[in-house]
């Protein structure tokens, strides 16, 4: 049973990974390396996205939080394709639902709502790591979706949101932004923030618990 569950879903991963295209046409695409963490195992049984990402075209996804539907449009052709690869296959395997966003800030350096965690902030991850696909050159206006991590290299299933700014480096890869919804996500900025974080009294867990209760490919 799981292993035919297994299958499908590489069926699935590998058909969005190499669209149709005619036998005379490539299409243009980099390899990834998911690197298994034994240390680190998955907080949900996941298997590891396919190691050829395509560098063209997007893709929706749609975070149906209890606050309300915010859907983000991923960039194949930007900075990040293996991050978007590996956002796209965790939301095929659903890692995503019923989980929790456990940070939220609001201060005059950093605005963002972090989720992907599933155990606590930093905390429960997919059993896999892949490295920063960043220029330098990055920045972080409102509505941007970036990886979150805990130092180079250690990108898994941690995203974060800018719900305001982000003055941060340009450490952290840029996978799109926010198409519809940003509404939501100022409703759980406005509801407050339980400080619990030492950087200061406007970062911490959200003051009204923000669920992701799916997430989908599409709107």
């Amino acid at each position: 049973m799981k292993l035919r569950w297994g299958l499908a879903v590489f069926a699935v991963l590998g058909a969005l990974v190499v669209p149709a295209a005619p036998a005379s046409a490539s299409v243009p695409s980099v390899r990834c390396t998911f690197t298994p963490t034994p240390d680190n195992p998955a907080a949900r049984p996941v298997v590891r996205p396919w190691p050829v990402a395509p560098t063209r075209g997007t893709v929706d996804v749609t975070f149906r939080f209890n606050y309300g539907p915010v859907t983000v449009r991923l960039d194949r052709a930007g900075a990040a394709p293996c991050a978007v690869q590996n956002m796209v296959s965790l939301v095929l395997q659903r890692f995503y639902d019923r989980s929790q966003c456990w940070r939220l800030s609001n201060s005059s350096r950093l605005g963002v709502l972090q989720c992907g965690d599933i155990y606590e902030v930093e905390k429960g991850g997919p059993g896999y790591k892949f490295p920063d696909e960043v220029s330098g050159a990055e920045t972080y206006p409102r509505g941007t979706i970036a990886m979150g991590n805990q130092g180079p290299g250690t990108n898994g299933s941690e995203f974060f949101i800018v719900h305001s700014f982000a003055n941060i480096p340009a450490n952290y890869s840029v996978m799109g932004r926010v198409i519809r919804g940003m509404s939501a996500i100022d409703r759980m900025v406005a509801d407050g923030i339980i400080p619990t974080d030492p950087n200061g009294p406007l970062d911490g867990a959200p003051a009204h618990p923000v669920k992701i209760q799916r997430a989908t490919v599409g709107r």
